[in-house]
């Protein structure tokens, strides 16, 4: 039977639509970012078809509400795979930790990959909005199986010392460090592959 992925995507949220639309008239276009596709397009790919992989759009990425993501999750959660693996990418991460912390989940999870996850607003130049954590991450702690951290030290999106952070919350994690990934913008992910596939 093939193991199930579900990837959740980052994006950028905002305290107001002032801020929003600010951010949008400011915001500089390099139109490689359309153009490539990083890793999390080539997961099927390189997973193989031992792997069914689920890219979720989630809702308004551009100025992203953690209610209308977790509507969304709650929807499409009882018709996914028992023993699945979750992963998500900057506010991404940090919506599973949420989610997972405050929501009982319906289907056994084999591990939950939370990569470049914000912790708190520390040292951040955006808005955690409504993607702000509980005090406890027990519920993660308790329902996501092997729990994976990667975050790379010279992140500028979102500072190292936060992985610190969820190591404090959940000791129990692997850590994966880097030294020059920066918020894991890029082509390929041979370790995230390999610890994947290991599981």
């Amino acid at each position: 039977m093939k193991k199930q992925v579900v990837f959740i995507h980052g994006g950028t949220t905002f305290d107001t639509d002032k801020e929003s639309l600010l951010h949008l008239k400011n915001l500089k276009i390099d139109l490689d970012r359309y153009r490539k596709h990083g890793w999390s397009s080539s997961l099927q790919e390189k997973l193989g078809q031992r792997f069914d992989v689920l890219l979720l759009r989630m809702p308004n990425p551009m100025n992203s509400k953690y209610k209308e993501w977790e509507i969304l999750l709650k929807k499409i959660e009882p018709l996914l795979d028992k023993n699945l693996i979750l992963l998500g990418h900057s506010l991404g991460a940090i919506f599973l930790a949420k989610y997972l912390s405050k929501n009982k989940f319906s289907k056994k999870i084999l591990a939950t990959f939370l990569i470049s996850p914000p912790y708190d607003r520390e040292g951040m130049e955006e808005s955690l909005g409504g993607f702000v954590l509980p005090k406890s991450l027990s519920g993660l702690n308790k329902q996501g199986g092997r729990i994976f951290l990667y975050h790379s030290q010279d992140d500028s999106i979102v500072p190292f010392g936060h992985q610190e952070e969820y190591q404090k919350a959940l000791p129990n994690a692997v850590r994966r460090i880097f030294k020059n990934r920066g918020h894991f913008n890029q082509e390929k992910f041979p370790e995230l592959i390999r610890d994947i596939k290991g599981l």
